[in-house]
């Protein structure tokens, strides 16, 4: 009886074991850093925004050992836009920033640590908070369509989970909050330095 239960145990071992080898799928949970550049409009508008903190989901289907696709949703917890025009009047907007986005991801395999690169379409959703920080209560919410790219590393602690960290960016137009007083005419890279850093469950 006991061989019979040693058997047993061993081939539940083996059968967790492959399936955990055969994972094509995962999905991670990550901190997230939002660093946004300051932008002089090809108008008389200027707009910087202060460094926010948020959080990412991220779902990925595996279509070779070495190639993905990912699926994204992101929010920050608070971000504050500050226009100047004509530098003189001076708007502040809090602003909650989500992220919707999809891209193509190339691994390079070296044991359990994964490099990676990625690239692909990207939404991003601007939303007023109307507190004592915003000095407009005509800002309205804004989603603004451009591409994410990034870059970082996947490192396997065991079959099921990995720990990530990586460096991403995005290039959306500025947003104007349905004002046209705030228009710039310029493209707003986002979080060029934008560090993500998380835990991938595999299933």
């Amino acid at each position: 009886m006991k061989k019979i239960a040693f058997v047993v145990l061993l081939l539940a071992v083996g059968a967790a074991a492959g399936r955990a080898q055969e994972s094509r799928q995962d999905i991670s949970l990550s901190g997230t850093g939002i660093i946004a550049p300051f932008m002089a409009g090809t108008t008389d508008v200027q707009v910087s925004a202060n460094r926010a903190i948020g959080a990412l989901l991220s779902y990925r289907f595996m279509l070779t050992p070495s190639s993905a696709l990912e699926a994204n949703y992101g929010i920050d917890y608070q971000n504050t836009f500050h226009y100047t025009i004509s530098n003189t009047n001076n708007y502040l907007i809090n602003t909650r920033m989500q992220e919707i986005s999809g891209a193509y991801v190339r691994y390079f395999v070296f044991k359990n640590f994964n490099p990676f690169l990625e690239g692909g379409p990207a939404a991003l959703i601007f939303v007023p908070i109307y507190n004592s920080g915003t000095k407009t209560l005509d800002a309205k919410q804004q989603t603004s369509v451009g591409a994410v790219w990034g870059g970082g590393f996947a490192y396997e602690v065991s079959p099921s989970f990995d720990v990530r960290a990586e460096f991403r960016s995005f290039v959306t137009k500025v947003p104007t909050f349905g004002d046209t007083a705030l228009v710039t005419n310029r493209w707003y890279k986002i979080g060029l330095y934008e560090p993500v850093v998380g835990v991938a469950y595999h299933f």
